[in-house]
């Protein structure tokens, strides 16, 4: 268990990442992704990420079930708003945060929010603080018990933190995506601000499972979001061009230790950086949760193996993401 920075609460190191069995990630049925969430839950995860436009409210509607069949257990739902209007700051207005408020309240089935994010809002926004002053009120309003800010680029996190209500903010961070490491985990440390890990396994190139002949669904954002045609290019394989991710992967696999997979040591090399609070895979299936969960109880990665997965970044991946997020 780590802490979520300034809301204060205790949530598990592996999280869950609820995207998957919302959208965008190919077919997952209904009683598959509550068997998943259930699966995670067993295994001892208490914090889960998912967000309004997840399937059109799918991925929320799901998360509510699972807290009305788990009513005892003391779990943390994050969800996120801003992405179902054009991405203007005119529209992250106090009559749309209060209607996405109220849409997502409903669908996770509770009067009030553990935390809501700000969903990779333009980066105009960050300088609005009215717009920050208005989430504070909704704090006050008791519709959300905190607020944070899911990001794409460590300038809009640093930008984010200056305000004091901002409780977390969520990256991209793996391997694969080393920059926020530097000044921003510092900075967010500092100030006592949460981070959420997501895309940790860089949409799964990062699970050693893919070849240059692996083909994705068409309605997987693998296939349809390669050049960011619908969003930021950088929440597919992490920004990372497929092949070159292949081929790094080949050389992370050799760190792997006897009984473990990549995708675990992948996660428990996010948890070496103690400014994260929890990181979020996604899962499909209940097998998959069970072991992103596991990867909590891998001993320490050793200084060898910390450098050489800086090594292959360097040369292998940093030239192509480390600059633009």
């Amino acid at each position: 268990m780590r802490t979520l920075g300034r809301t204060g609460r205790q949530v598990s190191e592996i999280g869950f990442g609820a995207w998957q069995i919302g959208g965008d990630w190919g077919e997952v049925d209904e009683e598959s992704a509550l068997a998943t969430l259930n699966a995670a839950a067993d295994a001892g995860v208490t914090f889960f990420d998912t967000a309004d436009v997840y399937g059109d409210g799918r991925s929320e509607r799901l998360v509510g079930r699972l807290l009305r069949e788990r009513s005892g257990e003391r779990l943390t739902v994050a969800t996120k708003m801003g992405r179902r209007l054009d991405q203007t700051v005119e529209n992250y207005s106090p009559e749309h945060f209060r209607a996405w408020n109220d849409r997502s309240r409903e669908n996770l089935g509770v009067e009030t929010l553990d935390l809501v994010q700000l969903h990779c809002p333009p980066t105009d926004l960050y300088y609005h603080p009215e717009v920050f002053a208005d989430l504070d009120a909704m704090v006050e309003e008791g519709r959300i018990a905190a607020y944070g800010v899911s990001v794409e680029r460590v300038e809009e996190a640093l930008k984010a933190i200056e305000y004091p209500g901002v409780a977390t903010v969520q990256i991209i961070f793996n391997p694969f995506r080393q920059r926020p490491a530097g000044v921003f985990f510092a900075e967010a440390a500092r100030r006592g601000v949460g981070v959420i890990v997501r895309v940790p396994l860089a949409s799964g190139l990062l699970s050693g499972k893919y070849t240059r002949e692996t083909t994705f669904g068409a309605d997987d954002h693998r296939t349809f979001n390669r050049a960011g045609e619908a969003f930021d290019v950088g929440e597919t394989f992490a920004g990372v061009p497929f092949e070159v991710g292949l081929d790094a992967v080949e050389e992370l696999r050799l760190l792997v230790p006897d009984g473990a997979t990549l995708a675990q040591l992948a996660l428990r090399w996010i948890l070496m950086h103690d400014a994260v609070s929890t990181v979020i895979p996604g899962a499909r299936s209940p097998d998959q949760a069970r072991a992103n969960a596991a990867a909590a109880d891998l001993p320490p990665l050793d200084a060898a193996a910390m450098d050489r997965v800086a090594k292959v970044y360097a040369e292998r991946i940093a030239p192509h993401v480390h600059q633009r997020w």
